[in-house]
């Protein structure tokens, strides 16, 4: 019973740690956030297993965390309210050619970083750009404009 209970809290813990952490940061994965990636899960299985390594304490990790990603899933499904704390929500950076400076700062990204994005859609230009909207998961979706 105890594995499971670490199970239950590593995943509040790292379910916080990546809302706190940010969409943007954990959709462009540099070199270094990869290794941090590697460490990060190598210290959670210690804290979860200890000196478990049997099969038997893998699968109720394995099983307890599946279920309650199910369970997160179905919360967000069934309930909109909650859906926003557990997911995050879409956010605008750039309306009809402006970019929203204040929410680039609240995601903590550059305008460099933006237009790096709207080239890799092959957009020339942000004043190209009706919308510009950073995605939950991360990534930035563009709408360019008509005409």
């Amino acid at each position: 019973m105890d594995i499971v209970l670490r199970s239950i809290l590593l995943f509040g813990f790292l379910l916080l740690i990546t809302r706190v952490v940010g969409k943007r940061e954990l959709s462009s994965l540099q070199p270094f956030d990869l290794i941090l990636l590697i460490v990060v899960g190598d210290a959670v299985q210690q804290g979860l297993t200890q000196d478990d390594y049997s099969i038997t304490g893998a699968v109720l990790v394995i099983g307890t965390i599946a279920v309650l990603q199910v369970c997160v899933s179905y919360l967000g499904f069934k309930f909109p309210l909650v859906r926003p704390i557990l997911e995050g929500e879409p956010v605008v950076l750039v309306e009809n050619g402006n970019v929203i400076a204040r929410n680039l700062e609240r995601e903590r990204l550059t305008r460099s970083e933006l237009a790096e994005a709207a080239r890799k859609e092959q957009i020339e230009s942000i004043a190209d750009v009706k919308w510009a909207v950073l995605e939950t998961n991360g990534e930035i979706s563009f709408i360019k404009k008509e005409g």
